[in-house]
């Protein structure tokens, strides 16, 4: 297993633990700060898939008037562990 720790950027939360596990997909996501339901949701519904699949899902969706938003931004984590892998 190989852990990241990531720090989101334009929205609430303000770090991201991601654990993925051997076979490359999501072990573990946790969130602090943002909407804890809403980013447990997601954690969970992440949780078992490959980065490549996070990010077609995730990217570019925004919050409001924002820019990015929490989901986003799991997705820009996982394009940096795309990335280092």
């Amino acid at each position: 297993m190989k852990s990241f720790t990531y720090r989101p950027t334009g929205v609430c939360s303000q770090q991201m633990n991601i654990t993925i596990a051997d076979d490359g997909t999501v072990d573990r996501i946790e969130v602090y700060g943002g909407c804890s339901g809403n980013l447990q949701g997601i954690a969970s519904l992440v949780r078992g898939m490959k980065p490549e699949e996070i990010i077609k899902r995730l990217e570019g969706i925004r919050c409001g008037y924002k820019a990015t938003s929490c989901p986003d931004q799991l997705a820009q984590a996982m394009r940096l562990i795309t990335e280092q892998a």
